[in-house]
């Protein structure tokens, strides 16, 4: 698809799909009643410069601590996106870490709290299926930025930035339970959640609905993909 949603000249939003139905699930009858309901869905769009707020300088304190502008930049970052008054930048998996250590060290960047990584799975997007989205605090400056990390679902490792924000401990544990992102180099990445025999990633859009049947006042009521259908 190719609609835009653009502001002041410059494209805010691609739309990139459509699901169907209020959940977007497929392959099974419609549960929910929303089978009717279609929902466009959309992206930012890559922004450009000026950025606005304090997300010039952010941008100008990164390109001078790597070393080399025109190949370093390019080579760490894929775009860089404006949006709910953030600043994100779509970072290669080979940079992950250095790009985390320089947020964290340099002097007019000091993003000293890193707020720990979420998992997303978007089955649309051909070889580029799982994202890894990183939220980072810096305390000296009062300031904010977002990493996100692409990589496909055939090839779903990540660097771990524990060696930068240890803390990031059972985030990227979370992360590998739920949605099968492995992170290389995390000393004892196992499952969190989950039973360690369980098998597959309960929050990946491609899981079964599963459930268990509840009773409730006598009546059972039967797990998600087993109910009456309004299809």
């Amino acid at each position: 698809m190719s609609n835009e949603v653009v502001h002041n000249g410059q494209p805010l939003l691609e739309v990139t799909s459509a699901s169907q139905g209020m959940f977007g699930a497929s392959g099974s009858g419609d549960t929910s009643g929303f089978g009717g309901l279609a929902i466009v869905v959309p992206v930012p769009a890559p922004s450009e410069r000026p950025y606005g707020s304090y997300f010039d300088v952010l941008a100008d304190e990164l390109i001078a601590a790597l070393p080399d502008f025109d190949s370093s930049w390019d080579k760490a970052i894929e775009k860089v996106v404006v949006d709910h008054d953030e600043l994100t930048l779509h970072v290669r998996p080979s940079e992950l870490v250095a790009i985390a250590k320089t947020l964290r060290d340099e002097p007019g960047l000091r993003f000293e709290l890193c707020l720990g990584v979420s998992g997303v799975h978007y089955p649309e997007y051909k070889d580029r299926e799982l994202h890894a989205v990183y939220h980072f605090r810096s305390i000296t400056h009062n300031r904010r930025i977002r990493l996100e990390v692409s990589v496909a679902d055939a090839n779903p490792h990540i660097p771990s930035i524990m060696s930068v924000y240890p803390t990031n401990d059972w985030h990227e544990r979370e992360a590998y339970d739920f949605f099968g992102i492995i992170f290389d180099g995390h000393p004892h990445l196992i499952r969190i959640m989950m039973p360690d025999d369980w098998q597959g990633h309960p929050q990946r859009k491609d899981y079964p609905l599963g459930g268990v049947p509840v009773e409730y006042k006598g009546a059972t009521i039967p797990p998600p993909d087993v109910r009456r259908s309004y299809s």
